[in-house]
């Protein structure tokens, strides 16, 4: 086998240092070509990059504000844009240094390539340094200062209550409807909601039409204008009112809407509020659909609200067959509750009185499928009622029942105060928001004063209706309570005040004291009602802490 030589490497001295090298265009080695050349002219070794602590993001040019964790993609993205001359070079590779998190420095290392003289290529590897400086997007900006929103949602219900608003704030939260709400305030009606972008407050106005029964109108006020660019700008303000009827009001519709209504009878309840009212007539199972168009053509407002129920005592329940969903139809036979206690001083008492508490009143009812004698119902005490409305005067005396049950009680279960083994989620934000000057919880009870029992106890009822409605609390999401240990003052470890339940409604405590050791064995003597509904575990979500929320 042949040898072959490979080919003579030429080399000739560096016209600098005289290294030999191997000849190229410009007749120099690596490290003079740098010393003569560099590559790095025009590229700033050091920038910076704006940061809003508020909202955590960082500024991508021109004007976009991005979320960007430490040593991303993203931010490396950021950085890079920040740099001038990039265009006339190659980058080949780019990464991060580690610097400490608190010392407000970004450190990045560069690789560029770039010809600097005829087929030759230089390659250079330097660092860059960042310097993060702290400022407010023009969001966050907004947030700060007051008044500063383009759109306003007003939602107002004209009610005694402030029931609807608890639920519409937790359908809300499901929906995530809050996303783009800069701030909310309580007025004495209602909530306002204000929007940075019109768009936004439309979105809420659309899916407040989809949840409950409202009329919305939209309005304008023009704030400037400039006539050489033919621009305007405008605060834009949409009056949402919400139909004053709710959940187990007792209803009494006009006689011509009554006959429209597939001839239902005037006097109803409303057993369901969605988009639109469901009312019922408790002596026949017929139910009707009640739409905001059709109501606001002829409005009116209910007879009677949950804080007019009276406790009466089923004493004999008897189904007729006829059934509709969840509904069965009964007669049954009721009294007042207490009627047949015996009373130490009957002359207190005027003779009319003590006969009418020991009536017995039959009626015909809805809940045939759950009472059951010896139970406890809340209803309208008609018999005793004086109602302000030419509607209910103008119904035949006939068609009018002396009693209307509603719902099923729970008074043994109530007396026990046991804490509830979960809760809601409020759209609380930061303290010092516009609309925030008391201790309430969330949005609704921030006015505080003279109305915040009030509020406390319209909270307690609404907490009760989710426990007795399973319809209504697959509308909500509810969250697992912390098991809280028992404490000195909880009853429960052997102290001699007993600790409230979740947000319960306050009592008498002077009234307690005088009971003395008699209320806990009357407590431990009555027995819990079986069927009272418990929310079960696997309706409950785990608590995690979001950014906008707070525990209710």
């Amino acid at each position: 086998m042949e040898f072959v030589p490979p080919p003579p490497v030429h080399r000739v001295l560096c016209a600098d240092c005289g290294t030999p090298i191997v000849p190229n265009s410009a007749n120099l080695c690596v490290a003079c070509l740098r010393n003569t050349v560099d590559i790095t002219e025009g590229i700033p070794k050091q920038a910076s990059v704006s940061y809003c602590r508020n909202c955590e993001r960082f500024l991508s040019p021109p004007s976009t504000w991005t979320i960007a964790r430490p040593e991303s993609q993203e931010l490396l993205a950021i950085c890079l844009k920040k740099l001038k001359g990039l265009n006339k070079v190659r980058l080949t590779e780019a990464h991060f240094i580690w610097t400490e998190p608190h010392s407000k420095r970004l450190r990045v290392s560069l690789t560029i390539q770039k010809e600097v003289l005829t087929s030759t290529i230089l390659e250079q590897v330097f660092e860059i340094e960042y310097l993060v400086q702290y400022g407010q997007c023009p969001d966050c900006t907004k947030l700060a200062a007051k008044n500063t929103w383009k759109a306003l949602v007003q939602v107002r219900q004209k009610v005694p209550h402030k029931r609807t608003f608890l639920f519409l704030e937790q359908l809300i939260l499901k929906h995530g409807a809050q996303k783009d709400t800069i701030s909310v305030k309580e007025v004495r009606d209602g909530l306002d909601f204000f929007y940075s972008q019109r768009s936004h407050a439309q979105k809420m106005v659309e899916f407040l039409n989809g949840v409950v029964p409202v009329r919305s109108k939209a309005s304008e006020q023009l704030l400037s204008t400039d006539t050489h660019s033919n621009t305007a700008n405008f605060k834009y303000t949409y009056s949402v009112e919400i139909i004053p009827i709710c959940k187990d009001d007792l209803v009494c519709i006009p006689p011509k809407l009554a006959r429209q209504l597939s001839n239902i009878s005037p006097l109803t309840i409303c057993v369901r509020v969605g988009n639109s009212l469901h009312l019922m007539d408790p002596a026949t199972l017929q139910v009707c659909e009640l739409t905001s168009p059709i109501y606001w053509r002829s409005p009116f407002e209910s007879l009677a609200s949950v804080t007019d129920l009276v406790e009466f005592t089923v004493l004999d329940v008897e189904p007729s067959g006829t059934t509709r969903g969840k509904w069965v139809l009964a007669d049954a036979q009721v009294a007042l509750s207490g009627a047949f206690r015996s009373h130490g001083d009957a002359d207190d008492g005027m003779d009319y009185e003590s006969a009418m508490s020991s009536q017995i009143f039959h009626t015909r009812t809805h809940l045939g499928g759950i009472l059951q004698p010896g139970d406890t119902a809340m209803g309208y005490f008609l018999t005793n009622a004086n109602y302000n409305s030419d509607d209910f005067a103008s119904l035949p005396a006939h068609r009018v029942p002396d009693i209307v049950l509603v719902k099923k009680a729970y008074p043994n279960r109530r007396k026990k105060n046991k804490p509830r083994a979960w809760k809601l989620r409020s759209m609380a934000k930061e303290a010092g928001e516009e609309g925030e000057t008391g201790g309430g919880r969330g949005v609704v009870g921030r006015m505080g004063g003279r109305d915040q029992k009030k509020v406390e106890e319209d909270y307690e009822l609404f907490l009760r209706e989710l426990e007795e409605d399973e319809e209504m609390r697959g509308a909500v999401n509810l969250y697992r309570a912390k098991n809280e240990k028992p404490g000195a003052g909880s009853g429960l470890a052997g102290g001699k005040t007993r600790k409230k339940a979740q947000f319960a409604m306050d009592v008498d405590e002077n009234a307690m004291e005088q009971d003395g050791a008699a209320a806990p064995e009357a407590t431990d003597e009555e027995e819990e009602e079986p069927d009272f509904p418990d929310v079960k575990l696997d309706e409950l979500l785990e608590d995690f802490d979001e950014m906008t929320l707070e525990e209710a």
